[in-house]
């Protein structure tokens, strides 16, 4: 069967279907820095916080100008990448910096930024430029129309871990009854053209399971060449209803451009030939040379290592004896998206260490909405931000203080609860990102705070 597999990826396939990766990967990109720019968001997300919460403890914001400058390089290289211009050199710098500006701070994470570094990471190893590009102008020497099948692979591969995850994680009660969807879209109903069926509850249901259903099931029959059209139509219209409802940014693009590498290698090619033909020509598909290839062991080892860990990541919250859409313990690198709806509010108790004086600090009040949000929701932000929290007030002369997460969240729809302990000083916790969060509660946990209003 091994054998029988790498002979498969050894296959000579045309280089046009990864192009098109090549050149749609590159465009979204350079759109993105320019939708960055636009709005002003490198300046709101990375150099007004005071604060931020980086993935990395390494990991610092440039100052000015810098920032924007090196911003700059992500519009610039791709470009270069969709041209195919020193294209190796061009997709390392794109997905470095895009990478960096990802790890910068942990409330600014969005799933569709992970699957840009993700497929910027596979593309560093794959010979997108070689063919349909600058470099195989400038430098003939490197130009092949032919490649191994393993880059195109590899590509639907993570594509169908991604698909059938989005699909996987919605099987939630809250999601098969129609919640969040139905908070989100009942009033909304102008902003696409069957917006009139909003009126009815069941829409939401049928949305819902639709939506498990497409990715679930709809993900593998991309790969059966029969089916793979009326898919890919499906995902186009249901991509497309997403722009037009949600603030989602490129997501949509890219994921759509990406799944157009399940057609035939040569899709682009035969869609011209077809043309011709629908005009009276007939010319023929040229056959493609004669030439094999080897899978490389590293190439090989490199893939299993890469696909376990992107298989291992949206399951390893089993691990965790809780229920992740409450807690957020392992939420993130998991392809939950946009599957629930967090209504949060609360405050940080600062204890001196002779525990005469209080201070209460409200993350609404010492930062932006969208960063705040994350602060009172994800478990390792909290943490985070009890722990800057003490090094401030160490720094203006009350060493030894202690710290208290008072936060209450609804999730979907329900009653505000306690989500935190109130009684735990998190300063004296530590973090694992391997295990879950002790000090949150229940999703029906209730705390009283008698003990702290009367220190």
């Amino acid at each position: 069967m091994f054998g029988s597999l790498k002979s498969h990826l050894e296959t000579p396939i045309s280089i046009q279907s990864l192009v098109v990766v090549r050149v749609a990967f590159g465009l979204i990109l350079a759109w993105d820095c320019w939708r960055y720019i636009h709005y002003d968001r490198i300046y709101r997300y990375y150099v007004e916080p005071d604060m931020l919460f980086p993935f990395l403890p390494f990991i610092h914001p440039l100052p000015e100008p810098y920032i924007y400058i090196v911003w700059g390089g992500v519009g610039l290289f791709g470009i270069m990448v969709a041209v195919g211009l020193f294209y190796r050199f061009s997709v390392v710098a794109l997905t470095v910096i895009f990478a960096y500006f990802f790890l910068l701070d942990r409330a600014q994470y969005l799933n569709h930024n992970y699957m840009v570094i993700l497929y910027g990471t596979l593309l560093c190893f794959m010979p997108a430029g070689r063919a349909y590009s600058l470099d195989a102008i400038i430098f003939p020497h490197v130009r092949t129309y032919v490649i191994p099948r393993w880059p195109v692979s590899a590509i639907k591969l993570q594509t169908e871990i991604i698909l059938i995850y989005a699909g996987w994680v919605k099987i939630a009660d809250d999601w098969l009854r129609g919640e969040p969807l139905r908070m989100w879209l009942q009033d909304d109903g102008d902003k696409i053209f069957y917006g009139f069926l909003f009126q009815y509850d069941v829409l939401f249901v049928v949305a819902a399971w639709g939506t498990v259903l497409l990715h679930i099931l709809g993900a593998p029959l991309l790969l059966w060449h029969r089916t793979r059209l009326a898919v890919f139509l499906v995902y186009a219209f249901f991509h497309w209803s997403n722009a037009q409802l949600f603030n989602i940014g490129i997501f949509p693009w890219i994921t759509l451009a990406l799944t157009t590498v399940f057609f035939a290698p040569d899709w682009p090619q035969r869609l011209v030939y077809r043309a011709f033909r629908f005009a009276g020509a007939a010319p023929d598909i040229p056959p493609l040379p004669n030439v094999s290839f080897k899978l490389s062991r590293a190439v090989t080892v490199g893939l299993v290592i890469w696909f376990t860990v992107q298989v291992y990541l949206p399951e390893r919250q089993l691990l965790f004896n809780n229920n992740v859409a409450w807690t957020g313990d392992g939420h993130r690198f998991s392809w939950r998206m946009r599957i629930y709806s967090r209504q949060r509010e609360g405050v940080f108790r600062i204890v001196s260490a002779e525990r005469n004086v209080i201070w209460t600090i409200d993350p609404y009040d010492h930062m932006a909405r969208r960063q705040a949000r994350n602060v009172l929701a994800r478990p390792d932000i909290v943490w985070m931000y009890a722990q800057q929290l003490e090094r401030i007030w160490a720094a203006d002369g009350y060493p030894g203080v202690s710290v208290y997460a008072d936060i209450r969240v609804s999730l979907n729809g329900r009653p505000m609860q306690q989500f935190t302990d109130a009684s735990v000083d998190l300063t004296k916790e530590a973090w694992s990102p391997f295990g879950p969060t002790n000090w949150i509660f229940p999703l029906e946990g209730r705390v009283s705070l008698d003990w702290l209003l009367n220190s």
